[in-house]
């Protein structure tokens, strides 16, 4: 017998140390496994599989009222023939189509003018005062006043949605163009480069991170936007959708109508990663080292 042998076998708890060792790696791996892309999304579908169980069987004992909450039962009821008969689609659709005109044209609009307020420091302290006021006002409180100008139409959706996204677009913008890299400006500067060329090869490229952040911002208050256009004028979208069945107190309709809504947001944030990730490259590989360091 080896002197190892015996060393381990008159120490009993020489092997401690290392049954230590295999349980915290065995834990390490289960924790790496959970905080993968598979891990994470299967605790996700998890999370909302039970909670719709819960919402179920809660309905069915009698502890909610399926009156006042709904049941999912009833919610997937709903869907499944309004998919049928096509008018999912149609709601979805409008809906849809007037937020990503809203996001598109405020976000641009918006984008526009804050950077260009860079240009002038005269009228950027000029117009602060009004574009703080503009920013304090509740856009939903125009609503009446966008559908008395622009009708009832697609126009005056589009438009509620660019009262919503343009501002924030702006602020965010203008604040980026703002905190540029005073340095690098006074060293272009002191080159011979002119204002134009500085906005082009500093401002520019120093405040398209800021912008693209607002996207996910403004997908939201696009959605807003053309929902509570619909609420108030429409024969069509998720918004009247919503507020059809709510008048008619059917909370499962209403349910519907709010979950399709969610998973348009969802869609949407995910193409805004894309974009991010097609734009930035170098932002999800710093994040990447981030993650690993």
């Amino acid at each position: 017998m080896s002197r190892m042998t015996e060393t381990a076998m008159t120490k009993p708890g020489a092997a401690a140390p290392a049954a230590k060792k295999s349980v915290a790696a065995r834990r390490r791996s289960r924790g790496n496994a959970l905080d993968s892309t598979l891990g994470r999304s299967a605790l996700q579908i998890l999370a909302v599989v039970g909670f719709f169980l819960l919402w179920e069987v809660a309905v069915d004992i009698g502890w909610a009222n399926a009156f006042l909450v709904g049941q999912p039962s009833g919610i997937l009821g709903v869907l499944v023939s309004s998919i049928a008969d096509g008018s999912l689609f149609v709601d979805a659709g409008y809906t849809v189509f007037e937020a990503l005109l809203g996001f598109a044209f405020g976000t641009v609009i918006g984008s526009l003018i804050g950077l260009s307020l860079w240009y002038s420091v005269f009228v950027a302290r000029l117009t602060e005062p009004f574009i703080a006021a503009i920013n304090s006002v509740p856009k939903i409180a125009l609503a009446p006043i966008i559908i008395l100008w622009f009708g009832t139409g697609l126009t005056s959706k589009v438009a509620l949605a660019v009262s919503l996204t343009a501002i924030v677009a702006l602020i965010t913008a203008y604040q980026a163009a703002k905190d540029a890299d005073k340095d690098l400006q006074a060293l272009l500067f002191s080159m011979g480069a002119d204002k134009h060329r500085i906005f082009k090869k500093v401002i520019v490229p120093s405040t398209l991170p800021a912008i693209i952040a607002t996207f996910r911002i403004n997908i939201g208050f696009a959605l807003v936007g053309a929902v509570v256009g619909e609420f108030i004028s429409s024969q069509h979208g998720l918004g009247h959708l919503i507020y059809t069945a709510s008048s008619l107190y059917d909370l499962n309709s209403v349910w519907a109508g709010l979950f399709v809504l969610m998973l348009v947001g969802f869609v949407f944030y995910h193409l805004v990663e894309l974009t991010e990730r097609w734009l930035l490259p170098w932002k999800q590989e710093q994040h990447s080292t981030q993650i690993n360091v």
